[in-house]
């Protein structure tokens, strides 16, 4: 099977109301110019550095999302081209975010990282965490940022109730958030949880942006 055929078989099995993020970290220009020639334009990338270099040589209508562990001192390389950047772990982090992009005239989309899974490797605020900053209040006065939404991941184990619980988690916080902090907020809208081998689930839990990369690049060489 091709890139090509990989992805037009993912992108058969999304319902409408759910986009594909094609995580192409590690993989070379021309796997990604291959998917953005069957039409894929969402790509997820997890260095800066790397996605920074395939942005300069690569078509100029593709949209980057940043799906990565972001480490403040990277933020100003991506603030002038990053669609969107899915792991916000910090109120630091937003903040430096907003601040890059004040710089170049911009206005940043934004998703919150909540850790569920039972493990220790993932990033991100736990649930009371994400509630504590948001009734903190200050990101409110944050005007180069968009809060979108929430971004997410479930321990990685064969256990699918135990996947179903945590993406569950997820839905049910992003609903509660939704009508607590964001119900005049239309933009408040995405979920994005759900990988190469699980976002069927995630999609049964309303997830809205899979990111889905060995299923259509094969598997990686790191």
């Amino acid at each position: 099977m091709s890139i090509a055929d990989n992805l037009k078989q993912v992108l058969t099995e999304l319902p409408t109301g759910v986009r594909l993020v094609a995580v192409s970290k590690f993989n070379p220009n021309e796997a990604i110019e291959e998917a953005y020639r069957a039409g894929q334009r969402i790509f997820g990338e997890s260095k800066v550095q790397e996605m920074t270099a395939k942005q300069e040589s690569l078509p100029n209508d593709i949209e980057w999302h940043f799906i990565g562990h972001l480490q403040t001192n990277k933020i100003k390389y991506m603030a002038p081209y990053v669609a969107m950047i899915h792991g916000i772990d910090s109120y630091k982090l937003l903040t430096e975010v907003n601040k890059q992009a004040q710089k170049v005239g911009r206005v940043i989309d934004c998703l919150l990282q909540v850790h569920v899974a039972q493990e220790e490797t993932k990033f991100g605020f736990s649930p009371d965490e994400c509630r504590a900053m948001l009734v903190d209040g200050a990101w409110k006065t944050l005007e180069n940022i968009r809060i979108c939404g929430l971004m997410g991941m479930a321990s990685n184990t064969d256990d699918t109730k135990q996947i179903d619980r945590e993406f569950e988690t997820l839905h049910n916080l992003f609903e509660e958030l939704r009508v607590t902090f964001f119900v005049d907020a239309p933009q408040f809208k995405e979920l994005s949880m759900g990988m190469s081998h699980d976002y069927h689930l995630a999609i049964a839990r309303g997830s809205t942006l899979v990111r889905v990369g060995s299923k259509i690049f094969g598997e990686r060489n790191y």
